[in-house]
């Protein structure tokens, strides 16, 4: 190559080479602003019964290892956690405890996602069925289907007639303080198998008929939970085939859910920590996260 080619040749090289130095050396690149998080809910969001205890909010026996933290700690989100035990739909626009704020007040327009379980506590469906249904069992000595016998269906009906209007309310008035929010409404994992199990009687004693009925009487909750989040622009996070085999039946290190008797939470009828994790990891996989 003639030498005035070979210089202009070098020339054109090094200020391509300085131009890309320049680019990058100019500026930092802009960091991903962290996600601003607000975690409402109930005690299947709060994980109440599990350790280490919020020390925050004593009342709303609350868990620093419960999914909406297990969530944030995967995400780098700026969490505010107001989940709490016994919650219910109205307390979402009410004081459930004094000097507990309602749970929409964590909700602002900067906010960029919310999570939540809600609804099985009003009308009192989870306590008042399990209850029923423990204290029918052991009367029966774990025979026939003495609840369904009892209750028919009072409990949907209470569900179809309260619960459902209660959630699109909560829900949409959540939507309403946080437009451009994701919210993700999560299921509730089984506490029960589908079909009776004669070895968990002492651990849950449901009679053998009742534990379809109580088992199908989740399922209409978790698909009216889902209706209202999906005609209020929610996500819903199907727990349904995930938690199934690993309902309060099973095994220590298999169930999610600690059965009501001789479980290892404080709180029965709840997620253990393995649970919580399990939750998260479907949440974070419906909404495309972590």
């Amino acid at each position: 190559m003639p030498m005035p080619a070979l210089r202009r040749a070098l020339a054109a090289t090094a200020a391509a080479v300085g131009a890309l130095a320049l680019g990058l050396t100019a500026g930092p690149a802009q960091a991903t602003e962290p996600l601003n998080y607000a975690a409402l809910g109930d005690s299947y969001s709060a994980a109440s019964g599990i350790l280490p205890v919020d020390l925050g909010s004593p009342l709303c026996l609350r868990s620093t290892a419960n999914y909406p933290h297990v969530i944030a700690a995967r995400t780098g989100a700026r969490l505010t956690d107001v989940t709490c035990g016994a919650a219910q739909t109205k307390d979402f626009t009410e004081s459930q405890y004094p000097g507990v704020a309602p749970q929409a007040d964590a909700v602002t327009a900067d906010t960029d996602l919310v999570t939540l379980t809600i609804g099985g506590n009003d009308n009192g469906t989870f306590i008042n069925a399990v209850l029923a249904c423990g204290t029918a069992g052991v009367l029966s000595g774990g025979k026939g289907s003495p609840c369904a016998d009892k209750y028919g269906t009072s409990f949907d009906d209470q569900i179809d007639a309260s619960t459902y209007p209660a959630l699109k309310t909560a829900l949409s008035g959540v939507r309403a303080k946080a437009p451009r929010a994701r919210v993700a409404v999560l299921g509730y994992p089984w506490i029960t198998p589908a079909t009776a199990d004669p070895s968990c009687f002492a651990r849950l004693p449901i009679a053998s008929g009742d534990v379809p009925y109580l088992h199908s009487l989740q399922a209409h909750l978790n698909a009216v939970v889902r209706r209202a989040a999906e005609e209020t622009g929610a996500s819903y996070v199907d727990l349904a085939a995930a938690s199934t085999g690993h309902d309060a039946c099973q095994a220590a290190g298999t169930r999610w859910i600690e059965p009501l008797l001789f479980g290892q939470n404080v709180v029965p009828v709840h997620p253990n920590a393995l649970g919580e994790r399990r939750m998260a990891e479907h949440a974070l996989g419906a909404l495309g996260l972590g």
